[in-house]
């Protein structure tokens, strides 16, 4: 592996996932709901990788199992594999993130994006096929 395949100058809304790494970097936008909606990032659901998120601005709220906590920029969580999860931005503006994860979740989320059919269906199946479970 190369160094350069293992270093991003500049993250924000991008990926950093080096070829045959088990760890993925990401620095994401969630933009912000003024009327006070959940717009989750991404559905209930559980997998096998650990997954953090370090807030470097604004606010995430994060469900962990049954909990769900508020993460203020500065703070983190970490949701241990196997844990039913899921988050979103809590306030009108918009939060800034870091978020750690396995290669496989990594896989997942691609998968979603270049995916034609969202319907609950086609999604159910393409969690199941990355090793994972939707749960809503």
């Amino acid at each position: 592996m190369s160094v350069p395949d293992s270093f991003e100058p500049h993250l924000r809304g991008k990926t950093l996932a080096p070829p045959g790494a088990d760890l993925v970097l990401a620095e994401w936008e969630a933009d912000g709901v003024p009327d006070g909606s959940r717009r989750y990032q991404a559905p209930l659901h559980r997998h096998g990788d650990d997954e953090a998120w370090y807030v470097l601005e604004g606010t995430l709220a994060v469900r962990i199992g049954d909990e769900e906590v508020e993460v203020p920029a500065g703070g983190a969580a970490i949701v241990p594999g196997g844990t039913a999860h899921t988050f979103w931005n809590p306030r009108a503006e918009p939060a800034r993130y870091l978020l750690v994860m396995g290669a496989k979740t990594n896989a997942l989320i691609n998968a979603i994006h270049a995916a034609a059919d969202h319907s609950p269906e086609a999604m159910r199946r393409l969690f199941e096929q990355h090793d994972a479970e939707l749960l809503e």
